[in-house]
């Protein structure tokens, strides 16, 4: 084998080697950022959405407020409040003094779903070590995901993760039709003191509430 060869083949292995400790020690990250956050009774923070697209001249902001509790939670968001118990999913409109009610299994989420938010990445995705930012005082590691098979939308996400706290400051979607929607995660609190029946639908305090089950 020529010098160069031999050269170039090293540094190929060295490059392999690499990109495998980078993807290792991007799920590991992953990993530390959802026990961490999964360790907690509960966690209430509030957020900001933005969904861009610079072609179609696109850009809407939102922010709402979540609190989740293992697989329950209570989400604000898009002028309406969803309340999920563990079984049923409540969406309720003020605006229009509507509440759907479904099950489980037919959930769909309208832009956030809280019981993903520390799951979703552990199936279908090749990770990959990214930029590291300091924003507001706070050391934010990015790592970037790409599906393993393409959905036709998602071209890859970005989850930013605050190195000291292990928690989960920004996840970044990009598509390939040039949308891209950005959560922030603002003012966490953990472990609160909530009331018992804090997940929990009372249907008598809706009374003129129609209800679509």
């Amino acid at each position: 084998m020529k010098l160069k060869n031999l050269f170039l083949f090293f540094f190929i292995l060295i490059y392999i080697d690499s990109i495998s400790q980078t993807s290792t020690q991007a799920e590991n990250l992953l990993n530390l950022a959802s026990n961490q956050m999964e360790s907690y009774n509960n966690i209430e923070f509030e957020f900001s959405y933005v969904l861009n697209n610079r072609i179609e001249h696109i850009n809407q902001e939102s922010s709402g407020q979540v609190t989740v509790a293992g697989e329950k939670y209570k989400l604000n968001f898009l002028d309406a409040t969803q309340l999920f118990d563990g079984k049923t999913l409540y969406t309720i409109v003020p605006e229009n003094e509507e509440i759907t009610i479904t099950k489980a299994q037919e959930v769909e989420d309208f832009g956030i779903n809280p019981r993903e938010l520390l799951q979703f990445y552990k199936n279908g995705y090749d990770y990959h070590w990214d930029i590291s930012q300091r924003v507001k005082g706070k050391n934010i590691q990015f790592v970037k995901l790409i599906p393993l098979k393409g959905d036709g939308e998602t071209e890859s996400l970005l989850v930013g993760i605050d190195t000291k706290q292990n928690h989960i400051y920004k996840i970044i979607e990009i598509g390939y039709n040039g949308t891209t929607t950005t959560l922030t995660i603002n003012n966490m609190n953990v472990n609160s003191s909530l009331p018992e029946n804090f997940f929990v639908f009372e249907e008598a305090d809706y009374p003129n509430y129609f209800i679509n089950r």
